[in-house]
């Protein structure tokens, strides 16, 4: 049976770490802040906000909410970002995407503040990723697996890791940031030829695919550390991961479920970058 690594453990022990230094800036007069730019209502943008404002607040972190129209200008929204990057006692900015088909989305994230983007949507803290240059915020859902593997005692320097998903929000920064930690990377996705051997001959496998259950016991081999970054929704109506759990968890040595896992840490991590944007003001 498996070691089952739970979110709720890594968060814990995060938290702990952030009260500390939170109550470190409040002594200087510093309250950390978080601005959430939301355009429209989406039900999942929603969904996010909550548990986003929940974990800030039980840290000590201020919240504002920016919501705007669907229907807003591109200008107009680039405007009303420019103002928040601008205001002194906002020390985070976290903007929901998919925006509006009306706008271009890459215009926009280069507007956001590097030194307040804690979600590594502009390109030049991206860039900073694959330079290795740790002054800039990685994005969190990739930082969340990092936290899990280092909480579990799962060095990855030397080991083969193989990641499957090759996109800009978790594949390539997480193959960045393993490869920081001296990892041997492979980056796969869903044409790689082999892909099931390449998988099973992996010592940590890191699925991030965006397919509901994907990965089975075919993908996998004993000994393995399994990493399901997916969040996905079955046919009946289920959340499950990219990660097939029931078959896979009998034969490695460690996992992470869904929920539960990945998505319980990068709400903490986002919490942790600001805090840590915060503490530049220092």
């Amino acid at each position: 049976m498996a070691v089952l690594m739970k979110g709720s453990e890594v968060a814990k022990a995060m938290k702990e770490r952030m009260v500390n230094e939170v109550e470190r800036l409040g002594q200087k007069g510093i309250v950390p802040c978080l601005a959430i730019i939301r355009v429209g209502a989406r039900p999942d943008d929603l969904s996010y906000e909550r548990s986003a404002i929940k974990k800030c607040e039980g840290l000590g972190i201020k919240c504002r909410v920016f919501e705007y129209p669907e229907d807003i200008a591109q200008q107009d929204l680039m405007e009303e970002i420019r103002k928040v990057n601008d205001d002194s006692q906002i020390h985070g900015i976290l903007l929901f995407r998919p925006l509006p088909g009306h706008i271009d989305e890459k215009a926009v994230r280069c507007v956001v503040s590097p030194g307040k983007d804690v979600d590594c949507l502009n390109p030049v803290n991206l860039a900073k990723v694959f330079e290795g240059d740790e002054t800039g915020f990685a994005p969190c859902t990739p930082e969340a697996v990092v936290e899990i593997l280092d909480h579990y005692g799962i060095n990855p320097e030397g080991k083969r890791v193989t990641i499957i998903g090759r996109s800009l929000v978790v594949g390539k920064p997480l193959a960045m940031l393993l490869i920081r930690r001296n990892a041997t990377v492979t980056v796969c996705h869903t044409r790689t030829k082999n892909l099931k051997e390449t998988c099973r001959q992996a010592e940590i496998l890191i699925a991030a695919a965006g397919r509901a259950r994907m990965v089975n016991e075919e993908y996998v081999s004993e000994g393995q550390v399994v990493v399901d970054v997916g969040i996905n929704v079955d046919q009946d109506g289920q959340l499950c991961g990219d990660v097939d759990f029931e078959k896979v968890e009998p034969i490695v040595a460690y996992i992470t479920p869904v929920p539960g896992g990945v998505g319980t840490v990068t709400t903490s991590v986002l919490a942790n970058h600001v805090i840590r944007a915060a503490g530049n003001d220092t």
